[in-house]
């Protein structure tokens, strides 16, 4: 796989929750870190998406926001 994202973090989908458009997907980081993402329906079904398969978090983005209270 070559991607232009920097990145790119190895995990297990864990969780996958279908809603009628879109479903929740969480992956599991070996470090126990969960990172959730919304995608589509039909991305689910194109990635062979099912919990326990190997999959990759990828994040690109030209600015991360932070916050303090």
């Amino acid at each position: 796989m070559k991607i232009s994202a920097r990145n790119v973090l190895q995990g297990k989908v864990i969780k996958i929750v279908k809603g009628a458009v879109n479903s929740e997907v969480i992956i599991q980081l070996p470090t126990g870190t969960e990172i959730v993402s919304i995608i589509t329906n039909s991305s689910v079904k194109t990635l062979g998406l099912k919990k326990g398969k190997d999959a990759y978090a990828v994040v690109k983005a030209s600015n991360v926001m932070i916050a303090v209270e």
